[in-house]
């Protein structure tokens, strides 16, 4: 099992930026599908970005492209979440999850579910 923790969130105004960690332990990342979700207050949980394993390949929600980036330190077991020109919408508890791949999860990679291994969260807050 691999732990994770996230860290960097907190209470900004519309177009500031933010930069989330999410350092883990017990596993090295570079093997996993490492990607983020957010969960606003009565919502379900979304998917917002993934990096895949082996390789830098990316994808993200419509919602946040152009906007966010996510990033992989493998050298530091830490994965990386920038976030740019924020807008009140992405306010939410941002999670840190990982998988590691099997057949299927590159597939259903914006899917919760797919993830066995979660972060505590951090909270993003952002003022208009």
């Amino acid at each position: 099992q691999v732990q994770l923790v996230e860290s960097g969130g907190g209470l900004v105004q519309a177009g500031d930026s933010l930069r989330l960690s999410c350092a883990a332990s017990g596993r090295t990342i570079s093997m996993y599908a490492m990607a983020w979700f957010r969960q606003a207050p009565g919502k379900e949980r979304e998917f917002v970005a993934v990096i895949r394993w082996g390789a830098d390949i990316t994808d993200y929600v419509d919602s946040v492209k152009g906007r966010f980036t996510i990033s992989r330190d493998n050298a530091k077991n830490t994965v990386y979440l920038q976030m740019n020109s924020l807008k009140a919408e992405d306010t939410a508890v941002y999670y840190c999850a990982a998988q590691t791949p099997d057949g299927s999860l590159w597939r259903g990679r914006t899917r919760p579910e797919k993830y066995a291994n979660w972060g505590q969260g951090t909270q993003v807050t952002v003022s208009s």
